[in-house]
């Protein structure tokens, strides 16, 4: 699956946007006549935001960036998305968000958090087969331009070749290539003096990061903030079941989950499983295999804040991360790594472990594509005959972590250092975290522990957490997605401390 939105596998080679030398001369013929051929013109049209303090009327581009390689041949379009309010007061910020996966398409971000529209899942919230878009009073065009782009691979976005688009998945050619494509954007749209903030979810959340380092790199654009999303930060503790800190760290997630599913969720409640994974759960998983009655009271409690069965919490020695997907939600049910409060019937209740689709990542969530593919059409003018990739897991399978696939390599892949490098460089620089609480794959404990490792004098007044009732798209519940909104108001009007 897709970390950004994917699961338990998160999800390039070669130089950003530039397509590797040695491929240079391919480009040009793989690539004419080809998909670029197929890929519209730009549309510009007009619209009328009705935001809660009025009328705000803004220009939307659905459109895209050519990126070239060093022969001077086009290696890649990317497809992006702009809302521009018109009359803009001087200051307006800019932000530049994108989904992760990596291999995801940015339509989640676009339809369920900041776009002026929105798709709702009917009143049980996760109906996909009757999706309805919709105006979105909590739209981030309130207090920001935005610009939501599809990396390479996704969307609508596409490298001249196959052979060319080996170059843009990987951690940094990725970062490069969307670093060019936000600085084309800005030269050309004379936005240069806006204050800037990137947007990314997941694996985007990481990627925004990488961009906002390589922007200051390698295209002299400093940025004012990033918002990372449900975010992958170390990829240590993505999925660590087997180790005691990262099992710690995803705790309180399952503890929020199983307090979801009993209707008593409560900050106290889960203050208290916060204790206990910090204090007890992390030491006694530390430690040596426990034994009589301390084993029988400590894996009593375990099963207590996640509702798994005792004896199941004594067969693995607390470390639930690898049952909890069929084990939270009671016999015959399984849950979604995703939000382990949601559980659906298990299409293979014999197997020990989970094999089901993920209920969230490939249920009710898959028609965000589809969805932005009649809206890029019907209302922003953009009709092209090429499939929308929402969420393209070719692109998961070949990405490059830190030189190398696999789990071993998405294990090393970091951007704690970024965070710390933005922070000291960039004195007005700010980072805001955001979470929902039982997202048991990119758990919010994980980014508080990120957080309370910053150095102080970097982090006091300029990095934040913020959580919400929800999972990992916990934008989906609207009263989550009306408190983040107010929250990142909050966050764009405040200024930094020095």
């Amino acid at each position: 699956m897709l970390l950004a939105l994917s699961a338990p596998v998160l999800a390039q080679q070669g130089h950003g946007g530039d397509e590797p030398r040695d491929r240079g001369r391919q480009t040009e013929q793989a690539a004419s006549p080809g998909i670029f051929n197929l890929i519209p013109a730009d549309s510009v049209t007009e619209h009328v935001f009705k935001a809660p303090s009025g009328d705000l009327p803004y220009t939307a581009t659905a459109g895209t960036l050519d990126l070239f390689g060093q022969d001077g041949n086009r290696s890649a379009r990317i497809f992006y998305t702009a809302y521009v309010a018109k009359n803009r007061t001087p200051g307006r910020p800019l932000t530049f968000a994108f989904n992760g996966g990596p291999g995801a398409a940015s339509a989640y971000l676009h339809l369920g958090l900041i776009g002026p529209r929105v798709l709702e899942f009917g009143e049980s919230g996760d109906n996909g087969t009757a999706p309805e878009l919709k105006d979105n009073p909590e739209s981030w065009l309130a207090f920001t331009d935005v610009v939501l782009i599809d990396p390479v691979g996704t969307g609508w976005s596409r490298a001249a070749s196959d052979d060319v688009a080996r170059g843009f998945y990987g951690v940094r050619q990725d970062a490069e290539s969307l670093a060019k494509a936000i600085a084309l954007y800005v030269q050309k749209n004379g936005r240069l003096d806006a204050p800037k903030y990137l947007l990314g979810e997941s694996y985007g959340g990481f990627r925004a990061a990488k961009v906002a380092t390589s922007l200051k790199n390698t295209q002299g654009i400093l940025t004012s903030g990033v918002i990372m999303l449900s975010p992958l930060i170390e990829g240590r503790f993505l999925a660590n079941s087997d180790d005691p800190l990262s099992a710690a760290l995803q705790f309180p997630s399952l503890a929020a989950a199983d307090l979801e599913q009993r209707g008593q969720f409560t900050q106290e409640r889960l203050a208290e499983a916060e204790r206990f994974a910090m204090g007890d759960y992390l030491v006694a998983l530390a430690g040596p295999s426990l034994a009589g009655q301390a084993a029988d009271t400590f894996y009593a409690r375990v099963s207590e804040l996640t509702g798994i069965e005792k004896s199941v919490v004594a067969r693995v020695r607390g470390f639930v991360g690898d049952v909890y997907a069929k084990e939270m939600a009671g016999p015959g049910r399984v849950v979604s790594p995703y939000d382990a409060a949601y559980a659906v019937p298990d299409a293979y209740p014999e197997d020990v472990y989970s094999r089901n689709d993920d209920p969230i990542l490939e249920g009710y969530t898959r028609a965000y594509g589809a969805a932005f593919a009649a809206y890029a059409r019907n209302e922003l003018g953009f009709s092209t005959e090429v499939t929308y990739s929402l969420l393209n897991e070719d692109v998961n399978r070949r990405w490059e972590w830190n030189g190398g696939r696999g789990g071993e390599s998405r294990a090393l892949a970091s951007a704690s250092t970024d965070i710390r490098d933005l922070l000291s460089v960039i004195p007005t620089f700010r980072l805001m975290i955001a979470h929902g609480y039982s997202d048991a794959l990119t758990p919010y404990g994980a980014s508080r522990y990120v957080i309370d490792h910053l150095p102080p004098r970097l982090a006091a007044g300029r990095a934040e957490l913020k959580a919400y009732r929800g999972g990992h798209m916990f934008y989906t519940r609207p009263d989550s997605r009306r408190s983040f909104a107010a929250d990142v108001k909050v966050f764009y009007d405040a200024k930094a401390t020095d």
